[in-house]
């Protein structure tokens, strides 16, 4: 049986490994001033971040539509697959699940919909476990997404949580807190939610404590170091890490600069990680 996958840009897979799986990425959509950018294309991450605070307008995000998730579970489907495996980030966080399994509707039984309960690289590990395992058939890569589900955490430190209030994806009492005491507030997203974890006055006692969080579970099978364009932070946090621990860590560790989509509801100078440990 030859398996097919389908993700989306919020997935934050280099496009080495979206090359090497075949993998089929569906671009969300950044809303900038009233004009919409597909994921990755008409402004880097680099430029957003940059520019993020100075923007007069709150930018705002929106799922693909039905009919990108149809084109591509089709391409798929005539060009030899026998079934897709469609994987997304958590539907209590964003509406992207709904238009595939609204777009699923065509398609009979030939398309499973995954809801990853996470975002970013939480996601991305989910989808890289079923490419891998896929040569094996349906259960096997089904299999991979649950083991890695187990084994996954992704945490988060933010340099303020006025974006997380914002786009209401916390209770508006932590985050008012975050805002009154100018504290480095630190979240963790775990079954689909996001969850304030801690807090510290400074982005070193931040990258210290998420350090800490990071190394409680020991040895690692798959680890993603994540800044919304705070790549120095992100280097000196692998500093630490590599110093700390470097023989509990994968030899292969990503290092990856968050998707703007994602990056609107975290805010700019966040540093995070998403890591998978060892059964």
């Amino acid at each position: 049986m030859k398996i097919g996958i389908v993700t989306d840009s919020t997935c934050d897979i280099p496009k080495y490994l979206i090359d090497q799986y075949e993998l089929e990425v569906v671009p969300s959509i950044l809303i900038i001033d009233g004009k919409e950018y597909a994921d990755g294309i008409g402004i880097s991450r680099e430029d957003f971040y940059k520019q993020m605070p100075a923007l007069q307008t709150y930018p705002t995000t929106a799922a693909p539509s039905i009919g990108d998730f149809s084109t591509r579970y089709e391409r798929l489907l005539a060009g030899g697959c026998d079934h897709v495996l469609s994987i997304h980030p958590a539907g209590q966080l964003t509406s992207i699940i709904n238009s595939a399994r609204q777009a699923v509707q065509n398609f009979l039984n030939r398309i499973t919909i995954i809801d990853s309960l996470s975002l970013s690289l939480g996601l991305g590990f989910q989808v890289l476990a079923a490419a891998e395992a896929a040569e094996l058939g349906l259960q096997a890569a089904l299999n991979a997404i649950e083991s890695t589900r187990r084994r996954l955490k992704v945490y988060a430190a933010l340099d303020t949580m006025e974006n997380l209030k914002r786009s209401g994806r916390v209770p508006g009492v932590v985050a008012a807190l975050g805002s009154i005491l100018s504290i480095k507030p630190m979240v963790e997203l775990t079954n689909g939610e996001v969850k304030a974890i801690g807090a510290v006055r400074t982005t070193k006692q931040a990258n210290e404590r998420m350090l800490k969080f990071l190394l409680e579970d020991g040895e690692l099978e798959r680890l993603a170091i994540l800044h919304t364009g705070a790549e120095p932070r992100a280097k000196a946090f692998l500093n630490m890490l590599m110093q700390k621990a470097s023989q509990s860590v994968p030899r292969d560790i990503l290092m990856v600069n968050v998707t703007t989509v994602i990056g609107t509801h975290v805010g700019p100078n966040g540093l995070g990680f998403a890591a998978v440990r060892k059964i």
